[in-house]
């Protein structure tokens, strides 16, 4: 469903309108296009000293063929080393792409000063749709208090900047551990893009897990195995198009009553449909049985499934609570069960669960909803240290407002207000969704493990 309102401010009697009345203005959202570029105006790199992630960061820049500029002498040294032709800082004047900053090594509060004066300096020199990042370390790797204090500060530093930011510019804090430089580059690659247009306010840290740089980054699942449940349609069909488009056979899988769909969408995408009704007493072993014969196991699984049945608790039937908890979340535990079991998830495998901002920050009427979102997280934390012994990983989105049938269906003001309480102002699509999966599932990405990244273009409530 189209958004009037968006389209309304983006003519030039409504954004005379909104700027006068002081009303949200939503930013036509740049999102990946292949063959464009990365960044459409230069990178600033800037860094604390004693960081150690300017140098990586520069190599990525480099790698994705932006224009490199450094703000300071660290900056500058990284740049050379990396091989990024960089030239000083911009003037006060230019537009910037994205502002880095290596604030890994920050050690005191006081140090921190260092963030505000980078940002403080270049912040309105952001262009439209620019990228503001802060690389940091995970406090618990940091060693003494102080330095754990400091970097766990940069973390409310980075979400409160993500809402003053405007005009489809986002902000993130990437932590990578000790050890782990050399596994920041699909992270960066991606938060850096277009592909994560309505992701903002995000912390996402980096580890040692098993990561493979791929030989084409437009198709980094080339030759991989990938098996989406619910989809037939909405979300789970611009997921498996995702998947299918970064080179993988997309299993597509979705429940009998949605046939047609299914056929259509894996038809589409030359991949294979599987009927199959994943709350079902058999279905584990037959999704097993498929992948053994078919395809010698799999790479990539992602729980898309999922339903809806609203009610106040008050007012829920058993049968509401049953269904929704039923496919939500407890078809995820068998069928991952049953593939690991099986030992089908092939080495570097990746398991990506769809939840939801409901089930971090709860939704009324959604009890059973919330409930059910909430164990996907749980899920994800406890099967990560499993996963990572099996050089795996499992993670999870969070999509905030999406915009879909569902979405479509809702009475226009629950509609708008789901639209309007977010940084960015406007609903998502389904393909911020897909873009957020595909990175997750990516070979370059095994260094993100039982992290949940939100998909709600820095959602005001709960996120």
């Amino acid at each position: 469903m189209s958004d009037r309102y968006q389209q309304f401010v983006d003519s030039r009697p409504g954004r005379l309108v909104a700027g006068r009345l002081g009303l949200p203005e939503p930013a036509v959202l740049r999102r990946h296009e292949r063959g464009a570029p990365v960044l459409d105006a230069p990178a600033l790199l800037g860094a604390a000293s004693g960081g150690r992630l300017a140098e990586p960061a520069a190599r990525v820049l480099a790698a994705v063929g932006a224009e490199g500029w450094v703000a300071d002498k660290n900056a500058r040294r990284a740049a050379a080393d990396a091989g990024l032709g960089a030239r000083d800082r911009a003037d006060e004047t230019d537009a910037l792409g994205a502002l880095l900053f290596d604030a890994s090594g920050i050690a005191r509060s006081e140090d921190l000063r260092a963030v505000y004066e980078f940002f403080h300096a270049h912040i309105r020199q952001l262009a439209p749709c620019g990228r503001l990042l802060v690389l940091g370390a995970p406090p618990r790797a940091a060693g003494e208090p102080r330095a754990a204090v400091a970097q766990r500060a940069l973390e409310g530093f980075v979400r409160a900047a993500a809402k003053e930011l405007r005009a489809g510019a986002t902000a993130q804090l990437v932590r990578v551990a000790p050890g782990a430089e050399g596994s920041v580059e699909s992270t960066l690659r991606f938060l850096l893009s277009g592909r994560s247009a309505y992701v903002s306010g995000q912390v996402i840290e980096v580890g040692n897990g098993d990561v493979a740089a791929p030989a084409d980054w437009d198709e980094p699942l080339a030759g991989k195995v990938a098996v989406v449940t619910g989809a037939a349609r909405g979300i789970g069909a611009a997921i498996a198009e995702m998947l299918a488009r970064d080179g993988a056979h997309v299993i597509c899988l979705d429940v009998p009553a949605q046939g047609a769909e299914l056929a259509a969408t894996a038809n589409r995408l030359r991949g294979t449909a599987l009927q199959l009704d994943i709350t079902a007493g058999h279905a584990p072993d037959v999704l097993v049985r498929h992948l053994r014969e078919r395809h010698y196991g799999v790479d990539v699984v992602v729980h898309n499934a999922g339903v809806t049945r609203d009610k106040t608790l008050g007012r829920m039937s058993e049968d509401q609570w049953d269904a929704v908890i039923a496919v939500n979340l407890t078809s995820q535990e068998r069928l991952t069960t049953a593939i690991l079991e099986a030992d089908m998830l092939r080495q570097g495998g990746r398991i990506v669960c769809v939840s939801s901002v409901s089930g971090i920050a709860g939704n009324r009427g959604q009890v059973n909803y919330a409930t059910s979102k909430a164990g996907v997280i749980g899920l994800v934390e406890a099967l990560a240290p499993e996963l990572h012994r099996r050089h795996a990983s499992i993670n999870a989105v969070a999509p905030g407002f999406i915009e879909t049938r569902m979405t479509a269906a809702m009475p226009m003001g629950t509609r708008e207000a789901g639209r309007r309480m977010n940084s960015l102002s406007q609903g998502g699509q389904p393909v911020d969704v897909a873009e957020t999966v595909a990175w997750l599932a990516a070979p370059g990405s095994g260094g993100v493990n039982g992290t949940v990244v939100r998909v709600c273009g820095q959602s005001l409530i709960g996120a």
